[in-house]
C-alpha cells in the first residue's frame, strides 16, 4: 500500500459516506469487515477470495449460531468491501453461498389488541406508535420525521429517504392531527430555547447546511420527535440535539404489550403488519397497499394477503360446518 493510500477501513467509510448510505449501515459493514480480516489473522483482502468469505460465513451460522439475517448482512459488508472498494469484478462473488432466510408470517394485532396495545401508551412513545399503526411507517421514518414533511391542511405525510432510498406520501390519520398539532408547539418552544442559548442546529443531509448556512437553525427543518438531550454528530463531532431514540419507543411498545397482556412477540414493526393487513381486510386493493408501504415489488406486500387467510375470521374450518 502507497505510503499515503488511507487505510482499508478508512477507504471503506469514505465510499459509504459518497454513496450517502445511513450512518447505521456504515456501522455495521465496518464492523463485519473488521471481523472478517481478524477471522483470517489480518490477511488482506484482496489476498483472499470466495473460500475465505464461506469459511467466515460457516463460522457465523454454525459456531457464533447467528441468524440468517445476520449472517446476510455480514455477507453484504463483506461483498461491498469486494465490489465497490476493491473493485474486484470476479465470478465467484454471485457464487458464495450463505444461510436461506426463513419467510416468517408477521405478527399482527387484531383491531381491538391494536386499540389496547395504545390505550397502555402515552406522551410521544402514544404518538409515535400511532402513526406507525396509522400511517405505515416504519420505526426510524417515524423517529426521523421533520416539520415540512408533516402536511395537516392535506392530510398527508412525506417520508424522505426511505428504505432503498426513496420518498414517498401516506395518509396522516385525522385523529391525530390535533394531538400532533399540540405536540409540536411544544417542540417549537424548546427549539426557541436552543436558539436562544446558541444552539438549535439540526443535522441535514446531503451536505445541505453548507449550501444554506441557517437552514439549520431553521424551524421547518427540526424532527417532530427530537431527543431529550445533546448528543455529539459520529461523523462531524458537531454538538446536536438529534431525534428520539428509537430503542425508547421499543420499550414502551414491549412494556404496553406486557400491560396490557397481548400474548404475541409485539413491536412496533407489528402495527406496521397490522397496518398493512387491517387496509387489506377493509377492502383496499394490494397496490394502494403497496404504495403506502413503499414496497418495491407487489409480491412484498403480497404476504399480508396470506395473514387474513389464518384463523376463523376468513375461512370456515370443516369441523365447524
Amino acid at each position: 500500500m502507497p505510503p499515503n493510500e488511507p487505510k482499508l477501513l478508512d477507504q471503506v467509510r469514505a465510499l459509504i459516506r459518497t454513496m450517502h448510505y445511513s450512518i447505521r449501515t456504515e456501522e455495521a459493514y465496518v464492523d463485519w469487515i473488521r471481523r472478517f480480516i481478524l477471522f483470517h489473522k489480518k490477511r488482506h483482502p484482496s489476498e483472499m477470495g470466495k473460500t475465505e468469505i464461506e469459511e467466515f460465513l460457516t463460522h457465523l451460522a454454525v459456531d457464533r449460531r447467528v441468524a440468517a439475517s445476520t449472517q446476510s448482512q455480514a455477507k453484504s459488508a463483506v461483498l461491498f468491501l469486494y465490489q465497490k472498494v476493491l473493485r474486484l469484478e470476479v465470478d465467484w462473488l454471485k457464487d458464495v453461498v450463505a444461510a436461506k432466510q426463513p419467510q416468517c408470517l408477521p405478527t399482527v394485532l387484531t383491531v381491538d389488541e391494536t386499540r389496547t396495545l395504545l390505550s397502555h401508551m402515552k406522551s410521544e412513545t402514544w404518538l409515535i406508535a400511532s402513526l406507525l399503526y396509522g400511517s405505515g411507517m416504519r420505526l426510524m421514518e417515524a423517529c426521523r420525521l421533520r416539520v415540512l414533511d408533516i402536511d395537516f391542511d392535506m392530510r398527508q405525510i412525506t417520508i424522505r429517504s426511505g428504505k432503498g432510498a426513496k420518498d414517498r406520501v401516506t395518509m396522516l390519520p385525522g385523529s391525530l392531527i390535533v394531538p400532533l398539532k399540540s405536540h409540536s408547539e411544544l417542540v417549537k418552544l424548546q427549539h426557541q430555547r436552543d436558539c436562544d442559548q446558541g444552539g438549535g442546529e439540526v443535522y441535514l443531509p446531503f451536505a445541505l447546511d453548507r449550501k444554506y448556512p441557517a437552514a439549520a437553525r431553521e424551524w421547518k427543518w427540526q424532527y417532530i420527535f427530537p431527543a431529550d438531550g445533546f448528543s455529539e454528530d459520529p461523523r462531524s463531532g458537531a454538538l446536536r440535539r438529534h431525534h428520539i431514540d428509537e430503542q425508547r419507543v421499543q420499550r414502551a411498545v414491549k412494556q404496553a404489550a406486557q400491560d396490557a397482556n397481548i400474548q404475541k412477540k409485539v413491536t412496533p414493526h407489528s402495527l406496521r403488519h397490522s397496518f398493512a393487513t387491517h387496509l387489506l381486510q377493509s377492502g383496499y386493493d394490494i397496490r394502494t397497499v403497496q404504495e403506502l408501504l413503499g414496497h418495491k415489488d407487489v409480491r412484498t406486500t403480497q404476504i399480508y394477503t396470506h395473514v387474513p387467510n389464518r384463523g376463523g375470521n376468513a375461512v370456515l374450518s370443516p369441523l365447524d360446518r
